[in-house]
């Protein structure tokens, strides 16, 4: 079969797998999971659904690795330790989540497993190569894995958003990968695209008006997996004349440029209010918005635009790195002050109604 006809493939076989499961999910678990029953002040969402969604992404993900290690074995031996560190990363943090959805686990037992992921990152060939200095690209990586499962999590308050946000950093991440080292169907490239179809038939579940949750299982696996595309492929660049990898930073401020707002703008609004910014509440931009006369499904597609838009202004800083570095940098952080800002700003504008 031809190499362009193998993605195809395997985006439409995870779409298809993700989508039945979470059918299945949806019919043969109508009470486990479920969510909003005595929390209807901190989500936005009154009705009880299940949360389970993040079964689904996991169990594709899962057998996305099985098949791999039959059917490229030579691949995966030559990425053995990096392959086990993801995998072994996404079933912890899976595992946690599901956890949480199903007793409500202790916050401190979170961040342990969250920081744990950022560890065996650190130790398995998944490091985020931020500077020239191993010690720092430690702590680097574990505060990025910790920063995305967070960031994920808090922005996954409204029908679709986590899903679509995610996805389009992936789109972002693969087309960068095969940019920078061509078209070669590698375990990152099939885990990729994976990956998006799982989302995209996870999707089909939760665009409102929403049948289901990813719940926090699937938040905390989106999390780990994420961070895994964006190290490999945002920060995957050689950059020996600089302190600092600049082009990964802007690179990746661009790509999660939704999530990094909406988490920037909840940390500075209720650290004004003297609130810790990890408690849940009705303040997010996406909920802004609705303060502001959208209805559900138009903030959606308000953060579909952004999140295409990212995209396109992350492939716009690669290319311009390659004719200057000041300028791409420039360019990522002018995108995203204009993002945040507008979002920010709306937050300021349209309050809840009492």
């Amino acid at each position: 079969m031809s190499n362009f006809l193998w993605p195809i493939l395997i985006l439409v076989l995870a779409t298809l797998v993700s989508a039945v499961g979470n059918y299945l999910v949806l019919n043969f678990a109508k009470t486990l999971g479920i969510r909003n029953n005595n929390n209807v002040l901190v989500r936005w969402s009154n009705e009880s659904k299940p949360s389970l969604g993040g079964v689904s992404m996991y169990v594709v993900f899962l057998l996305s690795c099985i098949c791999i290690l039959f059917w490229q074995v030579d691949m995966v031996q030559s990425n053995q330790l990096s392959f086990f560190g993801l995998f072994l990363a996404a079933s912890a943090g899976f595992g946690m989540g599901l956890a949480d959805d199903a007793y409500d686990t202790k916050p401190y037992l979170k961040l342990f497993v969250q920081i744990l992921c950022g560890c065996i990152f650190a130790f398995t060939n998944n490091q985020l190569k931020l500077t020239h200095i191993e010690l720092i690209n430690v702590i680097a990586t574990i505060i990025w894995v910790v920063s995305l499962m967070n960031s994920l999590n808090m922005l996954d308050n409204m029908d679709g958003i986590t899903g679509t946000t995610s996805i389009w950093v992936l789109v972002s991440c693969l087309i960068i990968h095969i940019l920078n080292v061509g078209w070669v169907l590698d375990i990152t490239t099939i885990l990729n695209l994976t990956c998006i179809g799982t989302f995209i038939g996870f999707l089909y579940f939760n665009v409102n008006p929403s049948k289901m949750f990813m719940g926090d299982g699937g938040s905390q696996f989106v999390g780990v997996v994420v961070s895994y595309f964006t190290i490999h492929d945002l920060f995957g660049f050689t950059f020996d004349s600089q302190p600092v990898n600049f082009i990964g930073l802007a690179l990746a401020l661009t790509a999660l440029t939704p999530a990094a707002a909406d988490t920037l703008t909840v940390v500075i609004n209720r650290l004004k209010r003297g609130q810790s910014p990890m408690v849940g509440g009705k303040d997010h931009t996406t909920h802004h918005l609705v303060y502001a006369g959208n209805n559900d499904f138009q903030v959606w597609l308000i953060f579909l635009a952004i999140g295409a838009l990212s995209t396109i202004v992350s492939i716009s800083v690669y290319f311009l790195s390659e004719i200057s570095l000041m300028n791409a940098v420039l360019l990522a952080l002018g995108f995203y002050t204009l993002v945040f800002w507008r979002l920010y700003r709306n937050t300021i504008l349209f309050k809840a109604p009492k």
